[in-house]
Formats: C-alpha cells, sequence, structure tokens
C-alpha cells in the first residue's frame, strides 16, 4: 500500500494536463484557437503550430505574433460524498511566433509551453492518502494484536493532516522550413526541443485523538528532463480546397529526480514498542522475547518502506513522454468572407511511456474532432467559433486521485481587429464542458470531476 501512495504523489505531475489536446500535449498557443478551435488548415501566423506546410501559402516576407492566455481549473474528487477540491491555476501563458516567407520557401518558429503549464493545490489531501495510510497501520497493529494473542490493541487513526500539491511545465521550442512543391502542394520539416520542469510536494499525517502521531509521509522532489518532437506535415491547396496533415513523432522524455527530501515513517515506540513492554510487564513475554520481536517487526517495515520508496530517491529516472500525434484537416472557403474546418487529432498514449506504465490502462489513445468557422464582418473585423471533442479512452485502472483526466467538449468564440495592414488584434475565449467519470476504488465511491475556462489575447504584426 505504502508503494501506491508514494506512486500515486509522483503521478500529481498528471493533474496539469494540457488545457486543450492530449494527456500530455497542449494544441492552444495562439489566440486563433481559443475563437476558432479547428485551425489545421491555417496559412496565418498560428500555422507556425499548426500547420507548418501552410505557411508557402502566407504572407510574403517576415512577421511575428504574441499572445497571452489565463487558465482557471478546477480538478475535483468526491469520495463518500465528501468533496476534497482541487484548485489549478497558471500565471498568464505567453507564446511566441516568428515566420518568413520568400517565394516557394519559408523558415519558421515558436516557443511556448507545449505540455500542461500550471500549479495545482489540494488544500486537505486526497481520499486514498488518508484511506491507505490509515488502512497500512490498522494492518500492522492487526498483525501484532495476532502475534500477542490479542495484548497489543488494534489502533485505527482518526485524524489527518494532509495536503498536496504540485507543478509542470514543458517548454518547448520549435523550428520548421517549408518549401512549395507544386503549385498545389507543399510540405515542411521541423524539430522542437521540450524541456520538462516540475516538483511534487506533499504530506500525509495519521494521528489517534488519544496516542498522538502514528505515521507520516513526506515527499518534495523536483523533476527536470529533456526530449526533442521531430515533424513533417504536408499542404495541399487546389481552389477553396485546402487539405492537410500532420505528424508529431513521440518524444522521449526521462526526468531525473532531485529529491529534497522522502520519507515514509511508522511510530515504532508507539505501534510497536509500547504494546511489547506492556507484555513484559505482565510476565507474558520476556524481555529478550520482546526485543526480537520488536527487532523483526521493525526491520520488516523499514525494509519494506525502503523498497517502496527507491524508484524515488535522488537521481531516479521517471518517463513523461509527449505521444506521437497525427493531425488532418480539411478548410474550405465558400466565399471570400466566410471559411470552415473539419479536423481529427490522434494521440498514441498507448505507446507512449508514462509513470508506472499507466498507459498500459488506457483502452485506447486520445481522439478529438474539431470543426470552427469564420466570418469577416468587412475589412476590419473578423467572427469566428468553434468546438471541440476529446475522447481520452479512460479506465478505472488509469484513473487516480493525483492522476485523473475527463472526456470533454469544448466550445470557443472570439474575433479579430485589423487595426490597420500590419496589425492584427486577436482576443477569444473557451471553456471545456466536462463528464463526471466515476470510479468503484477499493475503499469506496469516487466521482472525479473537472472545470477549465481559458481567455486570451494576441498581437499579430507583419514587418
Amino acid at each position: 500500500m505504502t508503494k501506491r501512495i508514494f506512486t500515486f504523489a509522483l503521478a500529481a505531475a498528471s493533474l496539469l494536463t494540457a488545457n486543450a489536446g492530449g494527456l500530455m500535449t497542449n494544441t492552444n498557443y495562439h489566440i486563433a484557437f481559443d475563437r476558432m478551435m479547428a485551425r489545421g488548415a491555417s496559412t496565418e501566423i498560428d500555422a507556425v503550430f499548426s500547420n507548418p506546410a501552410g505557411l508557402a501559402w502566407g504572407y510574403d516576407g517576415f512577421q511575428m505574433s504574441l499572445n497571452f492566455q489565463k487558465p482557471w481549473q478546477n480538478r475535483d474528487i468526491t469520495y463518500n460524498d465528501v468533496k476534497y477540491e482541487g484548485v489549478a491555476s497558471a500565471p498568464i501563458v505567453p507564446a511566441l511566433f516568428a515566420a518568413y516567407k520568400k517565394d516557394r520557401w519559408a523558415v519558421s518558429g515558436m516557443i511556448g509551453i507545449v505540455g500542461s503549464g500550471g500549479f495545482v493545490k489540494y488544500d486537505n489531501g486526497v481520499p486514498m492518502f488518508n484511506v491507505l495510510l490509515g488502512s497500512t497501520i490498522t494492518k500492522l497493529t492487526k498483525e501484532l494484536n495476532q502475534a500477542t494473542q490479542g495484548f497489543a490493541p488494534v489502533v485505527t487513526p482518526n485524524e489527518f493532516d494532509s495536503e498536496m500539491k504540485g507543478k509542470q511545465y514543458i517548454y518547448g521550442g520549435q523550428f520548421n522550413f517549408t518549401y512549395k512543391l507544386l503549385d498545389c502542394l507543399s510540405a515542411a520539416a521541423g524539430i522542437r526541443a521540450n524541456y520538462y520542469d516540475g516538483y511534487y510536494r506533499g504530506h500525509v499525517k495519521a494521528n489517534h485523538t488519544e496516542k498522538g502521531n502514528l505515521a507520516s509521509l513526506a515527499l518534495d522532489v523536483d523533476q527536470k528532463g529533456w526530449g526533442f518532437t521531430p515533424l513533417v506535415s504536408v499542404n495541399y491547396r487546389q481552389g477553396p480546397l485546402t487539405l492537410t496533415a500532420r505528424y508529431e513523432f513521440r518524444t522521449k522524455i526521462s526526468t531525473e529526480n532531485e529529491t529534497n527530501s522522502l520519507s515514509a515513517s511508522l511510530n515504532s515506540d508507539l505501534l510497536i514498542a509500547a504494546p511489547l513492554a506492556q507484555l513484559v510487564a505482565a510476565g507474558a513475554m520476556s524481555v529478550e522475547q520482546a526485543t526480537a520481536m520488536s527487532s523483526q517487526i521493525k526491520s520488516t517495515v523499514e525494509s519494506g518502506l525502503a523498497a517502496y520508496t527507491a524508484p524515488y530517491e535522488n537521481g531516479a529516472h521517471t518517463r513523461y513522454d509527449m505521444p506521437a500525434l497525427l493531425a488532418v484537416a480539411a478548410g474550405f472557403e465558400f466565399t471570400p468572407k466566410l471559411r470552415a474546418t473539419l479536423e481529427y487529432h490522434f494521440f498514441d498514449d498507448k505507446n507512449a511511456k508514462m509513470a508506472g506504465d499507466r498507459q498500459e490502462e488506457l483502452t485506447h489513445g486520445t481522439h478529438e474532432i474539431l470543426a470552427g468557422i469564420e466570418y469577416d464582418i468587412n475589412d476590419k473585423f473578423t467572427v469566428s467559433c468553434g468546438g471541440q471533442r476529446t475522447d481520452y479512452g479512460l479506465s478505472d485502472g488509469y484513473q487516480q486521485n493525483t492522476s485523473f483526466a475527463c472526456d470533454s467538449y469544448s466550445i470557443g468564440l472570439g474575433g479579430a481587429w485589423n487595426v490597420n495592414e500590419k496589425l492584427r488584434l486577436n482576443a477569444g475565449y473557451f471553456i471545456s464542458l466536462y463528464s463526471d467519470y466515476n470510479k468503484q476504488a477499493s475503499y469506496g465511491q469516487e466521482t472525479y470531476s473537472r472545470t477549465n475556462n481559458v481567455i486570451g489575447v494576441g498581437v499579430d504584426y507583419k514587418f
């Protein structure tokens, strides 16, 4: 059980899942996504990420875009009618795009938070910490009770002091080269460097009103690691029709622990030594027998804890791969003012390593369907809206208190203002509507629920 507690503690990284996209991958970098969602057929500056090959039909010359988004989320767990509220937050999240095109070729790049991004905190911990630590103590004292023929009391904690928090960012810098092969066909290749930076802090103390502190768990670990993502894309354009495909290869990220503190301890004096001392005083056991039994029990517990916590010692490695991504899109220009896009994403999560090989519990990789429409009111103003459906392939085995996801529908809307021929301002908002996930855990009924909102503003400039 202690092994499970620490596994869950380190899995806390997944609490900070992306605002939009797969389990470990963000797709909302540019405000055009927030206000339209489906941007896979774009030829504007946001195509640096969503459709690099499409830049072959973009603006001739140099252009840049700076975007700022503010997400706010809740990650709640209801256990036996008690709600554990998790508040996830992030500061203003920036992203910078740049591209230069001349004739048939273009070069481009972007920097941003490409995976997760933010903080989460449970002020009262999570239910599994309390339940599992309590059951560990009860199991130990029951075994001692049997060994002493009922003399040692069975102890059950009735108070818990718990808190859990974590941070996860995956920063990325991407570079693309685009070339128009034919008048109707272009291709692009690129590479993205990803830097993982996270920490996980948590503790739980199991107490008894009369006996005091019975046991405690504490974790304070920083994790850092690198990974590289090759990517390719193609764009076919014929009249009003645009067809695109983009493929990002799996990104292997192996993080290394910088362990500031790690402990799992039982109050052996209270739980083991004191009952045995009473047994000696009653003449039911010799001092030598009590000493041997105490030493044996303590050694068994400590060696077990050491084996369980070994993967989280300083220098240990944990995998947080970003999965391969296939994105295909079809865009159509109904009139010079009205455009629409239909898009599909597949994240191959089952073949991307996660902490504890949790990817094997998924029933399938992530499927996303996106649709968006954009309309130019006049030369100055554009309005747009869109939607996205995300299906993660979840299962009870994948869902954990400190690492859970919920399938969702997302809706985005917003607009753009062409201040002049060179300057454009974007503003957007999207909300994700999640389906609650109900799980019958070994220790009781749990319901996982989430909320997510994002607002953003950005500026595009053509030189």
